[in-house]
């Protein structure tokens, strides 16, 4: 198991082999995070068990059309969440995250599926449960969430897996909309991570029994541990694709990469996981950057 001071090593290292890389590539950079908001979008709605798949996702975002019927709240579930994920690339750099952002991050979420709710925390008898608890009372919402930012920005010594995990569990535990708390919590870990000058990560639907399990442990223990585990595992993913394709490398499948590399795919596969090779998923494909015309180790006999 890789300690928590080796994935902070990690992590500091590949952010700075990222600034470097990414040097006076901003159209590059931008093409990445283009070809990423169908992945946003999908592996976010499918936490919340939204029934499209990737490719209808696309289609979709694409305004083509499906071969099947799907109800008109996934089709703008999809498209505004798309919209979110895009906007906040450039606000995220120009403003504070403050309740008022929240508030308007979700108008654009919900607007034209719930647009009752749209834009407004909880009030008046609006009572939710979270997993098997109740969550606050709306007149306790405002206060809890000023806390949850008060504690983000108190908190700037700790590394930056913490301070997400606890915030992101700490918005979900207080549930302050009707609906549209997950997919807000996730858009909220991006925001904050893009205005520190990390990259955007992807929480994967295929981590969706542990990303629940996270949620669990916070409400019964108060504890992070799982949910940091899974930021930071997130971030490595983002960080190990940026640097596949800024640093010019080939990219390729980790199934060819097993028979170039002589390591057999399951092994490879359990690395990637762990995120202890530099792989990432991209669009459900484990792939590696590899450098071009590296010639292939010599296994010592």
């Amino acid at each position: 198991m890789t300690k928590p001071s080796e994935c902070l090593n990690k992590l500091a290292s590949l952010r700075q082999r990222y600034f470097k890389a990414a040097n006076g590539k901003e159209a590059l950079l931008k093409l990445i995070s283009e070809t990423e908001i169908s992945e946003q979008v999908y592996n976010s709605n499918a936490i919340e068990n939204s029934t499209l798949s990737l490719e209808e996702t696309e289609k979709i975002l694409l305004q083509i059309d499906l071969d099947r019927y799907i109800t008109e709240r996934e089709i703008f579930e999809a498209k505004n969440l798309a919209r979110v994920v895009g906007y906040i690339e450039k606000k995220a750099k120009e403003k504070e995250l403050t309740l008022e952002v929240i508030l308007s991050l979700h108008k654009m979420l919900i607007s034209n599926i719930r647009d009752n709710i749209a834009g407004r925390f909880r009030k008046n008898n609006e009572y939710v449960k979270v997993a098997n608890h109740i969550a606050p009372a709306p007149k306790e919402i405002t206060g809890l969430l000023e806390e949850m930012l008060a504690d983000y920005h108190g908190s700037y010594h700790e590394n930056i897996e913490k301070r997400i995990a606890r915030l992101h569990l700490t918005f979900e535990n207080i549930h302050p909309f009707v609906d549209g708390n997950g997919r807000i919590g996730r858009i909220i870990n991006n925001y904050l991570l893009i205005r520190e000058g990390f990259v955007p990560m992807n929480i994967k639907f295929i981590d969706r029994q542990k990303y629940y399990d996270a949620l669990k442990e916070f409400d019964k223990k108060g504890a992070t541990k799982i949910m940091e585990e899974i930021v930071s595992k997130a971030l490595s993913n983002s960080y190990h694709k940026r640097l596949a394709y800024l640093e010019g490398k080939k990219i390729v499948t980790l199934l060819e990469h097993s028979k170039s590399s002589e390591t057999s795919h399951s092994n490879l596969l359990n690395k990637a996981n762990r995120q202890t090779i530099e792989a990432f998923l991209e669009k459900g494909i484990w792939k590696i950057g590899v450098e071009i015309g590296k010639k292939k180790p010599v296994k010592k006999s």
